[in-house]
C-alpha cells in the first residue's frame, strides 16, 4: 500500500511545486509542470509513491476576469501527457484536492457554477495526463448556511450539473466541524460519489456515534473493483498555541500603572510596560494537524484496519518530512504495519539517514491546511 503527502515539499526546500508569479509576469501551467518533474525525481528518489499536486499548479485558469489565461490548459496538453507518463513510470499516485472556496453546495448558483468551473479544470488537467480512475479530485460538502439538511441536500444538487468527467473523478470527504461521516454516506446512497476516510476527522465529528471499522469499510466499498481506495490520516496537535495579540495604547498604560492583566491568561513570558506585543498561550483545537504523525496512533489504526487495502494520504504539517520519520518509526514500533507499507528491515539503514537528516533541522507548513476545519 502507498503512503503519500500534499503539495509542499519541505525535504528539499528549493524544490518549488507550482508557477507563483503573479497575473502581469504571465505565469503558466506549463512553468508549473516543469517545477513539478523535479518534485517526482524528488519522490522516486525517497520512495514516496503518493502525492497532492497543488490546485493551483495553473495560475488564473479560471479567473472570470482574465480570459488570457482561460486555454492554459489545452495549450500544456503535450506538457501534461508527459508528466503523467512520469508518474505512471515512477508508479506515483497523483490527486488535488480544491481549495475550501470550491464548494458545490453554495446558495449563490454563481458561486456553485465558478465551482464547477475549477473542478472541471482541474479534472481535465488529469484527464489529459492520462492518469486512471485511481486520481481523483476530493472535496467536502461545504457549508451549512443555517440549514444542515438543505445544505446537504444541495450538495447533490451541485454535483448533478457538474460534467461526467468531473463526477467521474470527484470524491467526498467527511468533515471535521459541520458533515460528518453519516451524512457522507447519505450523499454517496443518492448519488454513487466515491468517498474518502478521514481518521482524525472521524474523531473530531461522529454525533450518530458510527463504529469506525464498520465506517471504513462502507467507505472503501464506494470504489470501483480494481480501483485502490485511499483515506487521509493525521494526528492532532497537542502543544499549546502561541497567539500574539497587539497591545492596545490603553492597554499599555494600564501596565505602566502596575496594573495586572487580563485574570486567568497565560503568557508565554511577562509583558514590559513598553511592550507593542504580547505571546498568549491557550490550549489546542483538536482539528488541527499534528507536524508529525504519532507512530502509535497510526499503528492503532492500521491494526484496527486489518485485512483492508487502501493506500494513506498522510497530512502531518511537516508533509514529506512527517512520512521520512513515521517509516522508521513504524519499522521500529510497529514492524508489521511497516510491511503493509513495503516497509522492511532491509529499508533500516536508508531510513536511519533519514532520521539523521531530520535530527539536524526541519520546518513546517506554517499555514493552515483545506482540511484544517477552516470556516466556510
Amino acid at each position: 500500500m502507498r503512503l503519500g503527502f500534499p503539495v509542499k515539499v519541505m525535504g528539499r526546500p528549493d524544490l518549488k511545486v507550482q508557477d507563483t508569479r503573479r497575473w502581469q509576469k504571465n505565469p503558466h501551467l506549463k512553468c508549473s509542470l516543469e517545477l513539478l518533474d523535479g518534485v517526482l525525481d524528488y519522490l522516486r528518489s525517497e520512495r514516496l509513491d503518493m502525492y497532492r499536486l497543488s490546485s493551483d499548479i495553473a495560475p488564473y485558469a479560471t479567473h472570470p476576469d482574465m480570459p488570457q489565461f482561460h486555454n492554459m490548459v489545452a495549450e500544456s496538453d503535450a506538457e501534461l501527457r508527459a508528466f503523467g507518463a512520469k508518474a505512471r513510470e515512477y508508479d506515483i499516485r497523483l490527486s488535488f484536492h480544491p481549495s475550501q472556496y470550491v464548494l458545490l453546495n453554495a446558495p449563490n448558483p454563481d458561486l456553485t457554477r465558478k465551482s464547477i468551473w475549477d473542478l472541471s479544470s482541474q479534472a481535465e488537467m488529469l484527464d489529459r495526463m492520462e492518469l486512471d480512475d485511481e486520481a481523483v479530485m476530493i472535496t467536502h460538502v461545504g457549508g451549512v448556511y443555517d440549514d444542515h439538511d438543505a445544505s446537504r441536500a444541495r450538495w447533490i444538487a451541485g454535483w448533478e450539473q457538474c460534467p461526467e468527467h468531473v463526477r467521474r473523478r470527484l470524491v467526498l470527504e467527511n468533515d471535521d466541524v459541520r458533515f460528518s461521516a453519516a451524512d457522507a454516506l447519505w450523499i454517496h446512497e443518492r448519488t454513487g460519489v466515491r468517498l474518502i476516510f478521514d481518521y482524525q476527522h472521524f474523531w473530531c465529528l461522529n454525533p450518530e456515534r458510527l463504529d469506525m471499522r464498520d465506517t471504513l469499510e462502507r467507505f472503501l466499498a464506494t470504489w470501483p473493483a480494481g480501483v485502490r481506495p485511499k483515506i487521509h490520516f493525521s494526528s492532532p496537535r497537542t502543544e499549546l498555541r502561541e497567539i500574539k495579540q497587539k497591545i492596545t495604547p490603553k492597554q499599555r498604560a494600564a501596565a505602566q500603572a502596575g496594573k495586572k492583566g487580563k485574570p486567568g491568561e497565560l503568557l508565554k513570558a511577562p509583558v514590559k510596560p513598553t511592550a507593542r506585543v504580547k505571546t498568549v498561550l491557550r490550549p489546542p483545537i483538536w482539528t488541527g494537524h499534528a507536524d508529525f504523525t504519532n507512530p502509535f496512533e497510526f499503528a492503532t489504526f492500521m491494526r484496527m484496519a486489518e485485512g483492508l487495502v487502501f493506500d494513506v494520504m498522510m497530512e502531518g504539517k511537516s508533509k514529506d518530512l512527517s512520512l521520512l520519520r513515521l517509516r522508521p518509526d513504524l519499522l521500529r514500533f510497529a514492524p508489521d504495519v511497516a510491511a503493509r507499507f513495503g516497509i522492511t528491515a532491509e529499508d533500516a539503514g536508508a531510513y536511519a539517514a533519514d532520521e539523521a537528516r531530520l535530527e539536524r533541522g526541519v520546518g513546517a507548513e506554517d499555514e493552515a491546511d483545506v482540511d484544517e476545519g477552516i470556516e466556510v
